[in-house]
């Protein structure tokens, strides 16, 4: 069972590194753009606004696209690679992902079945908030991950052909 819920979210103003990687690759990319993120925001006298993420526009093959970094609290000016971004706004389902990262495609798994049955269609794409500091929580058993992905409901089914048909007249 997945405990996931539907949430109605802001557009939320961020600082990223871009990068397509490998995912053996992912853990270097992390470390360095989460510190080049804090780095700029920290030279341009902004902060950051929340935990560290991962926004994930397609859902991953052999190479990784991604943007990761931190919300901060006022729109960033480009530098050293690092850019503003804007996670996006809209309906989302959330859940939060327990354990290590290489168990979290059970987590999406699931996500999607949930989503199915509750009437949404994913939409492209989602991201990780990493709400777990691996340096200061080692037991990967404990790692909390909040995944978002935000969802459209599907469309209207069409009224059936005789709801559409004039009465009769007399």
């Amino acid at each position: 069972m997945i405990d996931c819920k539907v949430l109605e979210l802001k557009p939320q103003i961020a600082a990223v590194k871009k990068g397509q990687v490998a995912f053996d690759q992912l853990p270097a990319f992390f470390s360095g753009a989460f510190q080049a993120v804090m780095a700029a925001v920290e030279r341009q006298g902004l902060l950051v606004a929340g935990p560290p993420f991962a926004y994930y526009p397609a859902a991953p093959t052999s190479v990784v696209t991604l943007e990761a970094g931190f919300p901060t609290s006022a729109t960033i000016e480009s530098a050293g690679g690092v850019v503003a971004f804007e996670l996006p706004g809209g309906k989302a389902i959330s859940t939060v992902h327990v354990g290590p990262y290489e168990a979290m495609e059970e987590t999406y798994t699931r996500m999607q079945h949930w989503m199915v049955g509750h009437g949404y269609e994913p939409s492209p794409g989602m991201w990780e908030i990493y709400l777990t500091d691996p340096e200061d929580e080692p037991d990967a058993s404990r790692w909390r991950t909040r995944i978002v992905w935000p969802v459209r409901s599907p469309a209207v089914a069409p009224s059936p052909k005789w709801a559409d048909a004039q009465p009769a007249s007399r």
